[in-house]
């Protein structure tokens, strides 16, 4: 157990912001399904799982991206594969919603009886204990459920040895029109929340992680 927890904390200290990465090494199939397998195994708040992982492969929309994309400059035409993270809009996101019904019969496999009292106790949350009474409320704590598979997917990368980028630096609207253009991103369903570029980098520059202090990170309440 000292092993596996060692090899998992030198799997968070290997892990970093990588800007450019080594254009002829690619990541295997085996290896970015096992990526792609961690964010899909996330956890959901109520277990609505409101995410979709749209990977770009394609090099002429990559470089259309990367106009509107500053904080991805390098790691677009550069990395083996690149993940544009899609939230579920609203309107998707209520009690009733007909992709509420697919994850509770579908993919729950919920008797009816729960699937009412589980939207119910979800109504109360969303309109009372979250706040979430608006469109945009509602796609802001969308987000930070996103958030979950695609912190997830970086840290199941580094510990195979593969680099990621977290990437927020983007024109979100014309993002996602040149991905409606392109007819891979139904807007009326879902929005980008944030996207994540993988690969190997192309330095290994003189780097060691920086953070504050556990005793300023941590307060214990006893």
């Amino acid at each position: 157990m000292k092993e596996r927890k060692e090899e998992i904390i030198k799997a968070y200290q290997f892990r970093e912001a990588t800007k450019e990465f080594l254009e002829d090494k690619k990541i295997s199939d085996d290896d970015f399904e096992f990526i792609l397998e961690t964010g899909r195994l996330s956890p959901s708040s109520f277990g609505w799982e409101p995410w979709q992982f749209l990977v770009v492969q394609n090099m002429e929309i990559r470089e259309k991206l990367r106009e509107f994309s500053w904080g991805a400059q390098k790691q677009l035409p550069t990395a083996s594969h690149f993940v544009v993270i899609l939230g579920r809009k609203a309107k998707e996101m209520i009690p009733g919603s007909d992709y509420f019904k697919y994850i509770a019969k579908e993919v729950n496999k919920l008797p009816e009886d729960i699937t009412k009292m589980r939207e119910d106790v979800f109504g109360k949350f969303q309109n009372e204990d979250f706040d979430l009474t608006d469109d945009r409320k509602i796609f802001d704590w969308v987000g930070k459920q996103t958030y979950l598979p695609f912190a997830n997917m970086m840290t199941a990368a580094a510990q195979i040895g593969v680099d990621s980028c977290p990437i927020e630096g983007f024109d979100r609207e014309k993002i996602e029109a040149i991905l409606r253009e392109e007819g891979v991103l139904d807007t009326d369903k879902f929005g980008v929340t944030a996207m994540v570029a993988f690969g190997y980098k192309k330095a290994n520059l003189d780097w060691s992680k920086t953070r504050r202090d556990t005793s300023e990170v941590v307060k214990w309440v006893r």
